[in-house]
C-alpha cells in the first residue's frame, strides 16, 4: 500500500470513528501521528470534524500543528483557543518558530508570551523578529554552536561532550573570532577524523559563505539547493554571525512558494482553504471571476465588429472557439515555462533573444501543423477551400501571438511589480482570444467576402 493510500485509510478510519463516538480511539491515533501528520489530517476535515479533533491534539503539539495548517486554517483554530493556551503552545516552540508563531496571535498574547520567555531566549526573539519573515534573518535559528580558530580539535571534541547534544540538523560547527565575526565552518566529520591536536583554524573551510540576514528567502533557497546545504550561518551587515539556517526551514519555503505558484494560476491564495465557508470563499473568487468577465466582454466585442461576416460565413463560426483554444494552450505551455524559468533565476537579458526566437519557431511550427490540420477538416466539412486557408492561417497567427505573449507578458508583469503567476494567465488568455477571433474573421471578411 502506498503512503497516499494509507493516509487516505487512516483518514477514512478516524471519519468512521468520529461518526461512531469512538473519542478515545481517535486520541489514541492522534498521539501516533507527528505535527505535521495532524496539520495534514486538520486541513482535509470540514470544520465541525477538524474542531473536534483540534480538541483533542496534545498541547504539546498545538504549536507545531498550527505551524502546519495554512492561515486560513490557523485562524479559526486560534480563535477557538485561550490565552493560556496560546502561552503554552508558544513556549513548545524553537525561536525561529515560535518568530512565525507570533505573527498570527493577538497582541494581548504575543505580550503575555514575551513576558514568559527567560532574558536570554526574549533576547534571541528579538533579534529574529527585527528582520522580515521573508529573509535569511526571519528565517534563521539563533542556537548556533561557535567555536575560536585558535583551539585544538581535541578541546573542540571535549567543549561538544560537555554540551551533551547538538541542535536539530548540526552538520558543522561555526568559527568566529573573538568579535564573533564569522571566519568559516567545521564540519563535524573533520572533529571526528582528524588527529586532535590539530588546530580549528588549520581544518575549517574558510570557503563556505555565510548568509546576508537581508537576502530573501528565495534565495536562500536556490543556495540550498545548488549547494546541497544542511546548515548554513546567517551574518549581518558588518559580519557577525547571528544565527542559521537549516534545511526544514528551506523546505517550507520551497513548499510555500510551489503552492503560491499553483494556485495563483487560479487567482487564489496558498492560503485558501478546502472546507471554507461559502461566504468567505465567495468573496475572494468572485473578484477574479468578475476580472475574466470582462476579459471576456474583450473578446466578445471583437466579435461583435464582425457581425455581418459571421451572419453571411456562419461556418467561422464553428472554427471560434477552436482557433482562440488552440492559441490559449500553446501560450499556456510557454507562460508556465516562463515563470518557473524567472522563479529560478535562469531568464534575463542574456538569454532572452535565444528564448523569445525559440518559443517563435516553435509556435511556427505547431501553427503549421495544426492550422494544416484544422485546414483539413474545414476542406472536408464545408468543401471550402478558402475557409481552410482562413482557419489554417488564424490558426498560425494565434500560434505566435500565444508564444510572444507567453514570453512578454510574464515579464511585464514582473517589471511592473505583478506576480506573473497570479495575473498572467488571464492577460495571457485575453490577447489570445482576441488576437484568435480577430484573426479568423478579419482574413474571413478579407478573403472570403
Amino acid at each position: 500500500m502506498s503512503e497516499r493510500d494509507s493516509y487516505e485509510a487512516a483518514l477514512r478510519r478516524l471519519r468512521e470513528r468520529l461518526a461512531g463516538g469512538k473519542m478515545l480511539q481517535i486520541k489514541r491515533a492522534l498521539h501516533a501521528l507527528n505535527p505535521a501528520e495532524i496539520a495534514n489530517l486538520l486541513v482535509s476535515l470540514p470544520p465541525r470534524e477538524r474542531m473536534l479533533v483540534w480538541e483533542m491534539v496534545s498541547p504539546e503539539d498545538d504549536g507545531e500543528v498550527l505551524l502546519h495548517v495554512p492561515e486560513s486554517v490557523r485562524t479559526g483554530l486560534i480563535r477557538q483557543m485561550d490565552t493560556a493556551e496560546l502561552v503554552k503552545a508558544a513556549e513548545e516552540l524553537e525561536i525561529d518558530d515560535l518568530a512565525d508563531f507570533l505573527e498570527h496571535l493577538p497582541e494581548t498574547v504575543t505580550q503575555q508570551v514575551l513576558k514568559a520567555l527567560d532574558a536570554d531566549d526574549r533576547a534571541r526573539l528579538e533579534r529574529v523578529l527585527a528582520y522580515e519573515p521573508d529573509t535569511a534573518g526571519g528565517l534563521m535559528n539563533t542556537d548556533t554552536v561557535t567555536v575560536r580558530p585558535d583551539v585544538s580539535l581535541d578541546v573542540v571534541q571535549r567543549y561538544l561532550r560537555l554540551r551533551g547534544e547538538l541542535p536539530p540538523h548540526t552538520d558543522a560547527l561555526f568559527v568566529v573570532d573573538r568579535y564573533g565575526a564569522y571566519l568559516g565552518a567545521l564540519p563535524l566529520d573533520k572533529i571526528l577524523t582528524r588527529a586532535p591536536e590539530e588546530l580549528v583554524a588549520n581544518v575549517m573551510e574558510r570557503e563556505t559563505p555565510a548568509i546576508p540576514a537581508g537576502e530573501s528567502a528565495h534565495d536562500v533557497a536556490r543556495r540550498f539547493e545548488s549547494a546541497d546545504l544542511i546548515s548554513a550561518p546567517v551574518v549581518d551587515a558588518k559580519g557577525v554571525l547571528i544565527g542559521r539556517i537549516t534545511i526544514d526551514d528551506v523546505v517550507d519555503v520551497i513548499r510555500s512558494e510551489a503552492e503560491h505558484n499553483m494556485m495563483s494560476m487560479a487567482g487564489l491564495t496558498e492560503d485558501e482553504d478546502l472546507f471554507a465557508p461559502v461566504r468567505s470563499a465567495m468573496s475572494r473568487r468572485a473578484i477574479w471571476l468578475g476580472i475574466n468577465l470582462l476579459t471576456a466582454f474583450a473578446a466578445a466585442s471583437v466579435v461583435g465588429r464582425f457581425e455581418s461576416t459571421i451572419a453571411q460565413v456562419t461556418a467561422l463560426a464553428v472554427f471560434m472557439p477552436i482557433i482562440a483554444s488552440m492559441g490559449g494552450i500553446g501560450g499556456s505551455q510557454t507562460l508556465t515555462l516562463m515563470i518557473r524559468g524567472l522563479a529560478l533565476g535562469q531568464v534575463g537579458r542574456g538569454n532572452f533573444r535565444f528564448l523569445i526566437g525559440k518559443e517563435i519557431a516553435l509556435a511556427a511550427f505547431n501553427g503549421l501543423l495544426w492550422g494544416l490540420v484544422v485546414g483539413g477538416v474545414a476542406l472536408y466539412f464545408f468543401d471550402n477551400g478558402l475557409l481552410a486557408l482562413v482557419a489554417c492561417l488564424a490558426m498560425l497567427v494565434n500560434q505566435l501571438m500565444g508564444a510572444c505573449s507567453g514570453v512578454l507578458v510574464p515579464l511585464l508583469l514582473k517589471r511592473i511589480g505583478v506576480d506573473p503567476a497570479l495575473a498572467g494567465s488571464v492577460v495571457l488568455t485575453t490577447v489570445t482570444d482576441v488576437v484568435g477571433f480577430f484573426a479568423l474573421l478579419g482574413l474571413g471578411t478579407l478573403i472570403l467576402l
